[in-house]
């Protein structure tokens, strides 16, 4: 019944003096479930054992950092009157974009570092990003955070959605847009789409920059009609500028990189033929040459 809806609880549970929050919990199983993905395909395209886990070890800390630095900067006159909610991160305010930023100038340093392409470090865990954001969005759906604005219980109801998902916007007195639930699913159709990129064998580097475009567009019709956005100037939405940049940069670069020949490798390409310049589809096994011979003589 109408006003009868009651919120979750965002703590899972309590160890003595800690408080162990749903939003924490969800994100770190978005983030497992992304590592198994990219360490499964990482092993198919010949990464080096336990890359993937040793460069998470670095990006999922740093991350979280960023985001948070990210959502604190665009919402610096709240915080600079309460600094004590700036690592208050178990009620929500890690911006995607700013994880985003933290964890590429990571897997950059980290490819160098270890002598590995990043470009297919990128490739490999493009989809595992995206899975982590559509899994992570639901601990926004806890928090009751990040939705959009006033619709009726009949709107809802007419998504053919859950009971509990239409109880959980409910929220003082009001039902709202489940953007949470636009995203997660948008991104779920991204991650679909990339798994099937992979085998279409696109150029290197080109299936992580499918994914920029993919999620960039989703977002930016998506936060159009959240009520929570970072603002600039309080005039643009900070994800909305955000998007559009990275959607043509995301274009530009795929053309840079096809005229300047740096794109030709493919993702399935492998690494030591390439090496080598010949291959399966061009060597010559024993029998082959024995073949030859008989045809000469």
């Amino acid at each position: 019944m109408l006003g009868t809806a009651q919120p979750l609880n965002p703590v899972a549970f309590e160890l003595g003096p800690i408080t162990v929050a749903w939003y924490g919990l969800i994100i770190a199983f978005g983030a497992f479930l992304g590592y198994l993905l990219a360490n499964a395909e990482g092993k198919k395209r010949g990464l080096p054992k336990d890359l993937i886990a040793d460069l998470l070890l670095f990006a999922i800390p740093i991350a979280i950092l960023s985001a948070r630095l990210y959502y604190v900067i665009f919402r610096w006159d709240y915080y600079s009157q309460n600094p004590g909610q700036i690592i208050a991160i178990w009620e929500g305010g890690l911006a995607i974009h700013g994880g985003l930023i933290g964890a590429v100038v990571t897997a950059v340093i980290f490819a160098k570092k270890r002598g590995v392409s990043f470009w297919k470090i990128a490739d490999i865990t493009a989809p595992s990003i995206l899975l982590g954001q559509a899994i992570g969005r639901w601990g926004n759906f806890v928090n009751q955070e990040a939705h959009g604005g006033e619709v009726s219980r009949q709107f809802l109801e007419s998504l053919m959605i859950p009971e509990f998902i239409i109880n959980g916007m409910y929220i003082n007195g009001t039902y709202y847009h489940p953007t949470f639930l636009y995203e997660s699913l948008w991104s779920l159709a991204g991650v679909a789409l990339l798994l099937y990129l992979r085998r279409v064998n696109m150029r290197r580097g080109e299936l992580f920059l499918t994914y920029v475009i993919w999620y960039s567009v989703g977002r930016f019709f998506i936060e159009g009609l959240r009520t929570d956005s970072l603002m600039i100037f309080d005039l643009l939405r900070t994800a909305q500028v955000i998007s559009i940049v990275l959607v043509v940069g995301a274009v530009a670069l795929i053309v840079y990189r096809r005229q300047t020949g740096v794109a030709d490798k493919r993702y399935l390409d492998n690494d030591e033929a390439s090496k080598t310049g010949s291959g399966k589809k061009t060597g010559s096994s024993p029998q082959q040459g024995k073949n030859k011979k008989k045809k000469r003589k």
